[in-house]
């Protein structure tokens, strides 16, 4: 496999190694060109220092990606750096923290999901104890790959990401984290993790993350938009408007987070531009809601609506700002072919459309004709119809189609909940004698009460 090697932020060198081969070659390789002592260097990616008895496979790094090797200063075996570097584990937490195997499809839950939430932090671990159980897990099967998705302009089209990270001082990526994202907010507000900066004389210790597509080599300049709403469909929902269950979907950020496959959503959004009923929002632009009517379920990121295509989205940058200059007062020059943006004079019924902008057509503000003295005549507008058929949702499919909806199902007919704490957890074979792995108490899986001796003696095994 080839990746790029930048030494101490010199620009990037293809070197050629197996992908078998451990870090620990790559050192020496670059030790033997830059004449150091491997054993001093440190190879980073993605936010963190790669051990040099993993291979690079391993480490999860893609073909032609890029590596920082940084040779640190004298004065780096700082306190503040070996703290990190001890919370940094090497085993299963670092598997966890890794950028390129996050999964944060499940880290945005409505605030009554407590329970829920309680199982995916725990996520790490089930329970111990004398029966084969496990704590029921909402997300993805373990050992699942989460999958980011991003608008990436060089292909023009939605692709899969990947995740990365820089210091947000000097825009490098040689940042090492104290602690990987677990959520959203954690990848696409600023100030939320920190880490220690291994360039030399930078003091950041602030994260940037940011996306790449992942379906072609890259620049470190070449970022893409994340598109946090497309998700793999690890839970098998059905779509809310087909109802079919697609391997790629878009949840809505609505308290029942609905699902919709991507040919459905390209419908919704193509029907609603044709019907003029996207919804101007002065923080988050020209925006769509859930398609199934949910209250306070505006797309926030709106690179969604990329899925339209270059001409369509056109039209939607166009409506967009039409209905901008509408918000402030400002309306359309009326003359066929025109269009121009104007922002009359309150108080005048006559309008000019200004010539270094438009056509110069003198109208009326009333009633958009060529303008005229006296009253404007009343013109009758055409039935428009109901502008909702064209996209419908039906109740049944809007409660089959919730993502949260699935794990709470499996959780109900799969677990009980512990009789301390109520965490549910799952029975998978084994005895009846049950110890929760959060408050660790034992209880028994057929009363449901604290483990006894009768328990022992008449249904330790059922």
């Amino acid at each position: 496999m080839i990746v790029f090697v930048r030494y101490n932020l010199a620009p990037g060198v293809a070197v050629e190694l197996q992908a078998e081969a451990r870090v620990a070659e790559l050192k020496e390789l670059v030790g033997r060109q830059q004449g150091v002592p491997p054993q001093e260097l440190r190879v980073l990616f993605a936010g963190r220092e790669l051990q040099s008895s993993a291979s690079l496979q391993g480490c999860d790094l893609p073909e032609q990606s890029t590596v920082h090797v940084v040779l640190p200063p004298p004065d780096s075996s700082s306190s503040q750096l070996l703290l990190l570097q001890e919370r940094l584990a090497v085993g299963r937490e670092a598997e966890r923290d890794r950028l390129t195997t996050l999964d944060l499809s499940s880290s945005r839950l409505p605030a009554t999901c407590s329970g829920l939430a309680v199982i995916l932090d725990g996520a790490g671990g089930g329970p111990t104890g004398e029966g084969q159980r496990r704590e029921q897990q909402a997300a993805a099967p373990a050992g699942t790959r989460g999958t980011f998705f991003v608008y990436c302009k060089c292909c023009s089209s939605i692709q899969s990401g990947k995740l990365r990270v820089r210091c947000r001082s000097c825009r490098q990526m040689t940042l090492t984290l104290s602690r990987g994202p677990s959520c959203w907010d954690d990848v696409l507000l600023p100030g939320r993790i920190h880490g220690v900066c291994q360039s030399n004389g930078c003091q950041g210790h602030e994260a940037e993350f940011y996306m790449k597509c992942a379906s072609h080599p890259t620049s470190e300049d070449d970022i893409s938009v994340a598109l946090d709403l497309i998700l793999s469909n690890t839970r098998s929902v059905p779509c809310i408007g087909c109802t079919d269950v697609t391997d790629v979907v878009l949840v809505f950020q609505c308290l029942d987070r609905h699902v919709i496959c991507l040919d459905c959503f390209h419908r919704y959004c193509q029907t609603r531009l044709n019907e003029r009923q996207f919804v101007y929002d002065p923080v988050i632009g020209y925006s769509l809601p859930c398609a199934a009517g949910c209250q306070n379920s505006l797309i926030k990121e709106v690179h969604h609506f990329r899925i339209l295509g270059d001409d369509q989205y056109g039209r939607y940058l166009q409506y967009g700002a039409e209905e901008c200059l509408l918000t402030m007062g400002g309306m359309m020059c009326p003359s066929p072919g025109c269009g121009a943006g104007l922002l009359p004079p309150d108080g005048s019924r006559r309008v000019e459309c200004d010539r270094r902008l438009g056509c110069g057509f003198v109208f009326c503000r009333d009633c958009r004709e060529g303008y005229h003295e006296g009253p404007c005549e009343v013109l009758v507008a055409p039935p428009t119809g109901d502008a909702s058929q064209g996209f419908v949702v039906g109740e049944e499919a809007s409660q089959r189609g919730r993502w949260e909806q699935a794990s709470l199902l499996l959780i109900q007919e799969s677990t009980k909940p512990c009789p301390r704490c109520s965490v549910p957890v799952e029975r998978n074979g084994g005895c009846m004698h049950m110890q929760c792995s959060l408050c660790r108490a034992e209880w028994c899986w057929l009363c449901g009460v604290p483990w006894n001796r009768d328990c022992m003696g008449n249904h330790w095994f059922g």
